[in-house]
């Protein structure tokens, strides 16, 4: 077929022609389409009578439709159950039955799905439902496909659980009993396995010994070793139902014979079921027999059973804690080097060991060794508990950096989950894996990644708790190289097209004020996070960068910065040129509308908001009309009647010059939620009695960084006058050395008398500060105490102080806005018990704004 070109039209003769031969081709591509359509017979055989009942449809289709809409009546069953049990019960059930004899294979799954639906909604009693159900899947339960007969058990397993002990012995467990014989089918026996353990848990002990127990024993001496295997199995529902004494003298023989089978199926599932019986056996049996069988099995996986492999890794964690107690320290240290080898297995060849020894590795092989070194990191974090975290960097360290290395991705996804638990249990010696969690948070593929970044946040504060009576210095020092490892894992989740996982990677990253300096946040991500909002164009991922952005800008330690970063958010977003950029705009007021407190959004943010109220896009209208309401809740009486004023005059505007009728209908809307809320005023009120307090606490907060940023900038410059002085004095007492004792002495006289008079003042700056940093401690770590607690309450974790301005000590608690996602609307309807917070906070704004800054420093938290 030639390409045809749209950019320049040929039509003359011989062009002509090339076109009606596309055209032609076309046509032969249509016309296996035309042909499927359906004749009007079949349409007509098809056709059902509108004015027919649900009920009367449903018969008619079973009666004499097609196999397709019984499939769909059978289907609606659940349906009709709960609007006419009783005539569906009657008319439609019937023939129900009538058809699943000669159904096929799709209706038989869906009628074993449909009726596990009406027995989960318990449509009827559950005397109807044995009644008119269970004969019919028991009928159906030895159905010649094994995936229709699979579907059926599972069905009745599920109402064996509901029905009563009676029924279930009458209907069930005496017709097992034939079922269960030699001279009965496979599949016969093999659903009597799985029925034997559902109902060994349904009656007492004593009944299953005298009548579960026998078919028990016959089928896990069955001739057919996939009877064996599935009835061993099916020993631990068994022994879990007849308890410890009966399990010790009738399934443990039996285990123990099943162990030693021909088949390696049988072997397996035997060698699982003692590792999940572990609990039940004492200390005699785990030594005597247990441990015996499990050292067995372990020399044989690699010389002659390899097929065992899989399933050893998989259950030696649980295996080695279970034992643990009846190990001698050579046995300890045989089942860790027997794990060790087990973690590399399948390397050995890659990294030029043992070449002459290997053969040629199959793929099956390799996908095998790939299974077991996955199922040694899953168990890792056990491990460490086998050997004590204590012993982890001399025993398992070596393991813990191949796993985290390991050329295949499954496993690295597998240490990266674990990672957690293993940082939980190591405890103070974290520090030595802040390695593997560069190295993870570098890892070329984005699962890796995506399985670290779900507790990143924890993963960090780990790691800088471990210095948590030091200075903050040292929890920088503690992780090397976590910045650019953060930052190259965000840079390569944004150019991939996996953008849940950039999401989840910025909502995460919204921890770092606790775990990095500010500084540090504004040069390396504050205004990475601006960008992905302007230039990303994934919604969910320019929320995430948003509400992010907030964080940062709300434990942001400068006023300039934080000035910045305000103005760069109503210039580039809320005066943005993309109506799109506009839409984020309002995204992130939102946002702030949550974290901040209500003044912080009315001096900034507010005016900016309304401005919105002209722009020239239906759609910006629209939302914004949308989050007025919000807007509302921010404002308080009598401080911002101007700004209250300003908000009715745009809803004035929009009313009369409106032109969208979508937009003014949700404006008309708006005005009458408008007008029923109530506007917060500067004294408690009990009706928002909580958000006031919660709005005070965010105030609160944002004035105490205005506070430390003045402390420490005092603190700095009378370092510096103090460093000058010392230098000044020093180069004086040089020159002079030669001078008469006497000068020397008066000049010292006077040095000592210069720094007496400014000692006073330095303590009382040192003091403040030291408060302040408390304070800061408090404000950037989540753990402490929580914002919603009332904050006059006496706790632990308070701390108190008196605040300038506030005329009284108060009890100051702080909450981890990073961490918590809280509703948009708990602080927009928060509301100010005073207006001298906010005026104090604006003092010190100005107070700060006058000042030069020097160069800052991460303080000590």
């Amino acid at each position: 077929m030639r390409p045809v070109i749209f950019s320049k039209m040929d039509f003359s003769h011989s062009s002509l022609f090339g076109y009606i031969e596309d055209l032609q081709e076309l046509t032969i591509i249509e016309r296996p389409v035309r042909r499927s359509l359906k004749t009007p017979e079949e349409i007509e055989r098809l056709t059902v009578d509108e004015e027919l009942s649900d009920i009367e449809r449903a018969v008619y289709l079973l009666s004499s439709g097609q196999d397709i809409q019984g499939t769909s009546v059978v289907a609606n069953l659940p349906v009709l159950m709960r609007q006419n049990p009783a005539e569906t019960l009657r008319r439609v059930l019937p023939k129900i039955r009538e058809v699943l004899h000669v159904a096929g294979v799709e209706m038989q799954l869906t009628a074993a799905v449909s009726f596990l639906t009406v027995l989960q909604e318990e449509s009827v009693s559950i005397h109807t439902y044995s009644h008119s159900f269970l004969h019919i899947i028991l009928q159906n339960l030895e159905h010649r496909d094994t995936g229709v007969s699979n579907a059926w058990l599972e069905t009745l397993l599920a109402v064996i659980e509901a029905l009563p002990k009676e029924t279930v012995r009458h209907e069930i467990l005496n017709p097992l009993v034939s079922k269960a014989q030699l001279s009965q089918t496979l599949q016969s026996r093999l659903v009597s396995c799985k029925i034997m353990g559902k109902v060994a848990n349904k009656f007492e002990a004593h009944i299953v010994k005298r009548e579960v127990l026998p078919l028990v024993k016959s089928l896990c001496q069955d001739v057919e070793y996939e009877v064996r295997a599935c009835m061993c199995r099916q020993l631990e529902h068994v022994a879990r139902g007849i308890g410890t004494e009966l399990t010790k003298t009738v399934v443990l023989p039996e285990l123990v014979e099943l162990a030693r089978d021909e088949s390696s199926s049988v072997r397996l599932a035997a060698f699982e079921t003692l590792v999940n019986l572990l609990d039940m056996f004492d200390a005699d049996d785990r030594s005597q027999t247990v441990l015996p069988l499990v050292k067995s099995f372990c020399e044989k996986s690699f010389k002659t059973d390899e097929s065992i492999l899989v399933s050893l890794s998989f259950h030696l964690g649980k295996l080695c804690n279970g034992l643990y107690g009846i190990f001698t320290p050579e046995q300890h240290l045989r089942f860790l080097e027997f794990y060790k080898k087990l973690s590399t297995l399948g390397l050995q060849q890659e990294n030029g060991h043992n070449d002459n020894q290997l053969h040629l590795q199959t793929l099956e092989q390799e996908k095998k060794y790939i299974s077991v070194r996955k199922n040694c990191a899953y168990n890792f974090p056990a491990m460490i508990v086998f050997v004590d975290p204590k012993n982890f960097h001399l025993e398992l360290y070596s393991i813990f950096f191949c796993l985290c290395h390991d050329p295949e991705v499954p496993v690295r996804y597998t240490m990266a989950i674990s990672f957690f638990e293993v940082a939980k249990l190591l405890n103070s010696d974290v520090y030595t894996i802040h390695k593997e969690l560069v190295t993870l948070l570098q890892d070329e593929s984005l699962e890796v990644l995506d399985a670290l970044v779900g507790h990143l946040p924890e993963i960090l504060e780990l790691m800088t708790n471990r210095g948590e009576n030091n200075g903050s210095e040292s929890k920088l020092l503690s992780i090397p190289d976590l910045i650019p490892a953060l930052t190259t894992a965000e840079q390569r989740a944004a150019t991939s097209l996996k953008w849940r996982t950039h999401e989840k990677l910025l909502q995460k990253y919204a921890c770092l004020p606790h775990i990095i300096s500010s500084d540090q946040i504004y040069y390396r991500f504050l205004h990475r996070m601006l960008t992905i909002i302007l230039t990303n164009n994934v919604l969910p991922v320019q929320k995430a960068a948003a509400r992010t952005l907030c964080v940062y800008l709300r434990y942001n330690r400068k006023q300039e910065q934080r000035h910045e970063v305000i103005q760069k958010l109503i210039e580039q977003l809320g005066q943005g040129k993309s109506y799109w950029n506009r839409l984020r705009f309002l995204d992130t007021c939102e946002f702030i509308m949550e974290l901040f407190s209500k003044s912080f959004f009315c001096k900034y943010f507010f005016l900016p908001v309304l401005e919105l109220t002209h722009d020239p896009v239906a759609n910006v209208r629209m939302k914004l009309c949308c989050l007025l309401p919000k807007v509302k809740s921010t404002l308080k009486i009598p401080t911002d009647k101007h700004l209250l004023q300003q908000l009715e005059l745009c809803i004035r505007k929009l009313l009369c010059q409106e032109k969208d009728k979508d937009v003014l209908t949700i404006v008309k809307r708006t005005v009458l939620e408008l007008d029923r809320m109530e506007i917060s005023v500067d004294a408690f009120q009990k009706r928002f009695y909580e958000n006031d307090l919660l709005d005070q606490e965010k105030e609160r907060q944002e004035h105490l960084l205005l506070e430390m940023e003045q402390l420490e900038k005092e603190k700095q410059k009378n370092e510096g006058r103090a460093t000058n002085i010392n230098d000044k004095m020093f180069e004086k007492k040089r020159r002079d050395s030669k001078t008469s004792s006497v000068l020397s002495k008066s000049i010292n006289l006077s040095i000592s008398g210069s720094s007496s008079g400014t000692s006073a003042g330095k303590e009382e700056k040192k003091s403040k500060l030291v408060r302040s940093q408390s304070f800061s401690t408090q404000v950037l770590h989540p753990k402490y105490s929580n914002i919603d607690k009332c904050p006059n309450k006496s706790s632990a974790t308070g701390y108190t102080s008196s605040v300038p301005g506030m005329g009284k000590s108060c009890m100051l608690s702080f909450s981890d806005d990073s961490f918590r996602t809280h509703a948009a609307g708990n602080s927009g309807n928060a509301a100010f018990p005073s207006s001298s917070s906010r005026n104090l906070f604006n003092s010190a704004d100005q107070k700060s704004n006058g000042n030069k800054e020097s160069q800052s420093r991460k303080m000590s938290m």
